[in-house]
């Protein structure tokens, strides 16, 4: 079993950054690939970035060249650094965790762009 605690999440002016956390119940080392979802109003949930347990990243073209995922393994967390957020980028934000064929979820946080 894999808990997952998300913070980080807040209203933020278009052009400004926010830095996303998802803390890991279990060891980084354990767990295969981690990523990020966003789900906007009216809309279904989307991959936006994902890192593997090797250090191989991907996003989503939405988010390409703004966000960047990376770990700290000391400290079993994953983050999403966010830059130049647009309005567009508003929505709840979920941290997953997948390990041994399980998927994992978090409690999702609500990042806002608006001015």
């Amino acid at each position: 079993q894999v808990q997952l605690v998300e913070s980080g999440g807040g209203l933020v002016q278009p052009g400004g950054s926010l830095r996303l956390s998802c803390a890991a119940s279990v060891s980084i080392f354990s767990i295969n690939t981690m990523g990020w979802y966003r789900q906007a109003p009216g809309k279904q949930r989307e991959l936006i970035a994902v890192i593997t347990s090797g250090g191989s990243t991907n996003y989503a073209d939405s988010v390409k060249g703004r966000f960047t995922i990376s770990i700290d393994t000391a400290k079993n967390t994953v983050y999403l650094q966010m830059n130049s957020l647009i309005p567009e980028d508003t929505a709840v934000y979920y941290c997953s965790a997948g390990q041994y064929g399980h998927a994992y979820w978090g409690q999702g946080t609500q990042v806002t762009v608006s001015s």
